[in-house]
């Protein structure tokens, strides 16, 4: 193959990728960056307006919740330094569950900065025994590998980062090895408990996806609902969030037209939001076009 011959395939390579049903969340990433910022204390705002990252001071070093899109690592690095922070100080990174829109720069910093990864035990196995269902086959960049975590997560474990202790549950569902993480942060005067259901997402509830599985008998929607009931009633003053949706944009909007009033402290939002989704995916499990 000639060079203009191997040039007409790359540009052949981007147009299809631009075109293709997911193309969107590969080509111009940095169209959804957004202006980092601290949501309570010692936790951060460092994601896009589609994949939340998190970033919580420990007082020993950094920890990040979840590490964003494959291919939006750049993005990540300028929101760390934005916000004052040096990303060489990110010891550990928690990924909440192994699909590639959350573990994208994971790699990068265990191998510039040495940040231990952690990873769901089944999640961890998926990718070894099942790894197309970490979706990184859709990603058209191929450097974009998968990974043996550092540390695996398994239901009940409780794990200390610096000053912050993080209480673990598994929550399968979304993938079998989704993490619910819940730990407290602080402003030096209050304390309040943050919690994160790692994915709540039915894409991976659909049809045809059960199938092409093996669970032709859609048993994953039950355990997705047996999961969101597991947790209901924790204990959280802030839901952190692991996707951003209209109610996330304006409660950024709100904080930064009102600096006085902070919107994502709000005690009743966890409950509200996993009862929004348990209804949500009721509904869908009674559409007869997902039967």
């Amino acid at each position: 193959m000639t060079m203009r011959e191997k040039y007409a395939e790359y540009i052949r390579r981007q147009e299809e990728t631009a075109s293709a049903p997911l193309g969107r969340l590969w080509t111009n990433q940095e169209k959804r960056c957004i202006e980092p910022f601290k949501i309570f204390g010692n936790l951060y705002y460092v994601g896009d307006n589609w994949v939340c990252v998190h970033l919580i001071d420990t007082g020993e070093g950094l920890l990040l919740l979840d590490a964003g899109n494959c291919g939006a690592t750049a993005m990540l690095i300028h929101s760390i330094w934005s916000l004052g922070f040096n990303p060489a100080d990110v010891r550990w990174i928690i990924l909440t569950h192994g699909h590639l829109d959350h573990f994208g720069a994971a790699v990068f910093m265990r191998n510039m900065f040495g940040s231990k990864i952690y990873l769901s035990e089944p999640d961890a196995r998926m990718f070894k025994e099942k790894p197309e269902l970490s979706l990184i086959q859709e990603n058209p960049d191929v450097s974009c590998r998968l990974f043996e975590p550092d540390e695996l997560i398994r239901d009940g474990d409780v794990k200390r980062f610096g000053n912050t202790e993080f209480t673990f549950r598994l929550v399968p569902g979304h993938t079998m090895g989704t993490v619910a993480c819940f730990f407290d942060v602080t402003d030096g005067e209050s304390i309040m408990r943050a919690g994160i259901y790692g994915g709540l997402g039915f894409n991976t509830l659909e049809k045809d996806y059960l199938i092409e599985i093996g669970d032709t008998e859609y048993k994953t929607r039950q355990i997705f609902l047996d999961s969101l009931a597991k947790v209901r009633d924790e204990h959280v003053d802030i839901f952190v969030y692991n996707h951003t949706d209209r109610k996330f944009m304006e409660k950024v909007k709100s904080m930064r037209e009102n600096p006085g009033k902070n919107p994502f402290v709000d005690p009743s939002d966890w409950g509200r939001y996993l009862d929004e989704k348990r209804r949500a995916l009721l509904a869908f499990m009674a559409d007869p076009k997902n039967n």
